[in-house]
């Protein structure tokens, strides 16, 4: 699992046929002062109503496809939170 933040979303109006009903979102990864990580982008099935801007809790393989309810689903990204408010201890960064 990581955090990342919603920064766009996927419309396709041609997919596989376990893809029709879920929105997808694109993800980035953050560090650990909440900062976008500068590595490609993902795309994950949002499987709790998030939206653009927000801070997310993605999981990714296998977790992905057991997060989405469907264990034959085609993805290797799912959200699976939405983050409220994240406390680091400083000292350990």
């Amino acid at each position: 699992m990581f955090l990342a933040k919603v920064v766009g979303n996927v419309v396709s109006t041609q997919k596989h046929e376990k893809l029709i009903g879920n929105k997808l979102l694109i993800v980035k990864k953050l560090d650990e002062k909440e900062n976008i990580i500068q590595t490609e982008p993902m795309v994950a099935i949002d499987t709790v109503g998030a939206g653009i801007n927000e801070i997310v809790i993605v999981v990714t393989g296998s977790g992905a496809r057991k997060a989405s309810n469907t264990i034959d689903i085609p993805t290797d990204a799912s959200i699976v939170g939405i983050v409220d408010s994240v406390e680091w201890n400083e000292s350990l960064i």
